[in-house]
């Protein structure tokens, strides 16, 4: 005579926080006790086992995931100005701002760069992004004309720009990074297309591909 009575079985589970144990009340039916006697059989895994993990599934099936925690993204602070003024003297060789003014290395440097106001810290920025490299507060920077983490309208970073190493980019890898960055700038492409930024794009792409 077959049965049809649900068996209760009951889990013992131990709190990590508390220490309390909590008891499942959940059951268990003659399905459900079948199928692990038989998965128990075939796989050789012990019922009591295979009845926690039952327990667990009940117990669990309609719990919602726990969102992780977004991580917090900690931005550099902007170099002082007293700071962007050290690391470019240090770089040209000089003591101080009078320095270099005089400084034939520096004037040959910033000659293509046009009027430099130096009374404003925009005009250290320029140089120290032309000839010491990204301010701490613009890498992986976002926005209009950022690309692979740079502005490629403030820097000359053909190689960032394509996401590419320049000692080991071949030829063939610097026409293949334009091209998939052609199809998103180009100014046929109605949705992503921006003329600016494709000029931009195609003279960093001459800059390594022409031959002098």
């Amino acid at each position: 005579m077959g049965t049809t009575a649900h068996t209760e079985v009951k889990q013992s589970t131990k709190s990590a926080k508390t220490g309390e144990v909590n008891m499942s009340k959940a059951i268990l039916n003659q399905i459900l006790q079948n199928e692990i006697s038989r998965f128990s059989e075939i796989h050789g895994v012990s019922t009591a086992s295979l009845s926690e993990f039952a327990l667990f599934v009940i117990d669990n099936h309609k719990k919602k995931d726990l969102k992780p925690k977004p991580t917090k993204v900690t931005k550099s602070k902007p170099l002082a100005l007293s700071q962007l003024k050290e690391a470019i003297y240090q770089h040209f060789k000089v003591q101080g701002t009078t320095e270099l003014k005089k400084s034939g290395a520096f004037q040959m440097a910033t000659s293509g760069m046009g009027k430099l106001d130096f009374a404003k810290k925009d005009g250290w920025e320029k140089v120290y992004r032309k000839w010491i490299g990204i301010l701490p507060d613009e890498d992986n920077e976002t926005g209009y004309g950022c690309i692979n983490g740079i502005n490629i309208f403030k820097y000359d970073l053909p190689w960032r720009a394509f996401g590419l190493d320049p000692k080991l980019a071949s030829t063939e890898e610097v026409k293949s990074a334009y091209r998939e960055l052609s199809k998103i700038y180009h100014p046929d492409n109605r949705e992503t297309g921006d003329a600016q930024v494709f000029h931009r794009l195609t003279i960093f792409y001459k800059s390594l591909t022409e031959r002098f």
